[in-house]
């Protein structure tokens, strides 16, 4: 790849594949699947979520295939300022960003091509991979998203969700046992306990847990810890990741 330098002197740039980077050598433990939905916590995915899942996936030895749908984003945010911009981005695009450009689109993912699949956080779960952020309880779900949480239930892989993306369990898998925290704010360390009682609007139950946790449902195989739903320390977010991924794993029995 070329490239210039902050002289103007063209250089030569090793293209660094983000094949190489996600693919484990040898015989790799286990086929995941990562669903994105975009490139930044409000308008899309939780990168520092992707990051620690990536990490986690990457230390078990796992073949990671990312994916995302190809469709335009709900808005796009300005996340110095929190406020939404007059511009469109699409949801694939900006996917390739995290993925370093080895994404696909979500069409493309089937359950039988993997053992697992997961689906990190941000706002992006709420906004382009379903309605939640505006419809509430009444959202709908992506028809490409709903259709590989079925697909990955009625096959018994386990399903990895973290943050606010285990509402879209709840809204596709009637009875699912998640978890996106604790139940009250606690003096706002909980800023979005309110969500709890949506998934029970939704049909779903909820199993409170601590950030560095996870909730098992293991007749749905589905697994789901609370990520940034919580005002913690980063370390104490990647290690409840960590468990989520390793639980996830450990489902698939590679």
């Amino acid at each position: 790849m070329a490239a210039l330098s902050a002289r103007g002197t063209r250089i030569i740039l090793p293209l660094l594949g983000a094949r190489a980077l996600h693919r484990t050598q040898g015989n790799p433990a286990a086929r995941v699947a990562v669903v994105l939905s975009g490139c930044g916590v409000y308008d899309g995915t939780e990168i520092h979520e992707a990051s620690a899942i990536l990490v986690h996936l990457s230390r078990a030895g796992a073949q990671v295939k990312m994916f995302a749908p190809d469709i335009p984003q709900m808005h796009v945010i300005d996340h110095s300022k929190g406020e939404p911009v007059s511009e469109s981005r699409n949801v694939l695009a900006e996917s390739a960003r995290i993925a370093r450009g080895d994404v696909a689109a979500l069409s493309q993912l089937n359950a039988q091509d993997h053992d697992a699949v997961i689906f990190p956080g941000g706002f992006g779960a709420a906004k382009n991979l379903s309605s939640f952020a505006v419809d509430g309880e009444s959202c709908r779900v992506h028809d490409d998203v709903q259709r590989v949480i079925k697909e990955f239930n009625k096959s018994k892989k386990p399903i990895g969700l973290c943050c606010i993306a285990p509402v879209l369990a709840a809204r596709v898998l009637p009875g699912v046992e998640v978890t996106v925290g604790q139940e009250d704010e606690q003096g706002g360390k909980w800023p979005y306990a309110g969500t709890t009682k949506a998934i029970q609007a939704l049909g779903g139950k909820h199993c409170a847990k601590e950030v560095h946790e996870v909730h098992v449902d293991r007749t749905s195989r589905v697994v789901t810890t609370p990520a940034f739903m919580a005002h913690a320390p980063l370390h104490n977010i990647f290690d409840g990741i960590g468990a989520m991924v390793s639980a996830v794993i450990k489902l698939t029995g590679k």
